[in-house]
């Protein structure tokens, strides 16, 4: 999904595209979406069958979204299960015209509530083929290319959502996901905010950060609460 037309600056800005996570569409994107575009970008949504779909396969659909992408730098956004997405990209091929990537709450190392919820007779078809296969892979694999663009992780600390009716989730977490398992190695950046795991995706302190990492390769730690 195209949300913006070209940029008029002299030097267009590159283009975005954002990710989404499990059990949701791409319009989830929407704040996010017109808040960049406010600030020059141009903005694409990928959508991918979150369930039915495999980790792998919704990386190669990812690759021909990008593929067929026109523009000559281009930055990506997941959040959630879309970052894993990202990752799984990232670990095969990278295209040349990748400057960043942004990862919001996902758990690039391991997921606690996935796998509690894994036990539970029928829920692995519920939380979908993508996150089975993420979940069975060893963790050492769960790394970056040499050659993959710089990655920021944005964790958050807020503990409001399923966590709390997943007994264990270590603390801090989003409500979904620990601040431990979003700690992906060899990340350019890592900040964590006092937003939880859906609210990510409405929080204007998010938005700043995901600027500053697109356009410096850092996050604003100066405005980081105390």
């Amino acid at each position: 999904m195209d949300d913006s037309t070209p940029s008029r600056h002299r030097h267009p800005k590159p283009t975005v595209i954002l990710v989404h996570g499990l059990w949701t569409p791409a319009a989830v994107f929407a704040l996010h979406s017109h808040w960049l575009q406010r600030r020059g970008y141009r903005t694409r949504r990928f959508g991918y069958p979150s369930v039915r779909a495999t980790l792998a396969q919704n990386a190669q659909a990812l690759k021909a979204f990008i593929e067929a992408t026109g523009a000559s730098d281009i930055h990506l956004v997941g959040h959630s299960m879309g970052g894993l997405i990202i990752l799984d990209l990232l670990a095969q091929s990278v295209d040349p015209r990748l400057r960043r990537a942004i990862l919001l709450g996902t758990p690039c190392l391991d997921s606690h509530c996935a796998r509690r919820l894994a036990r539970v007779a029928g829920l692995p078809t519920l939380l979908g083929r993508s996150i089975m296969e993420w979940l069975s892979r060893p963790a050492p694999t769960r790394t970056l290319l040499a050659s993959a663009p710089p990655v920021g992780v944005l964790a958050g600390t807020r503990s409001f959502g399923l966590g709390r009716v997943v007994p264990g989730l270590p603390h801090p977490n989003d409500g979904v996901v620990a601040v431990a398992e979003t700690r992906l190695p060899g990340a350019a950046d890592f900040i964590a905010l006092p937003v939880a795991h859906s609210q990510m995706l409405a929080s204007p302190a998010c938005a700043a950060q995901i600027v500053a990492f697109l356009e410096t390769g850092h996050f604003r730690h100066d405005q980081e609460p105390a």
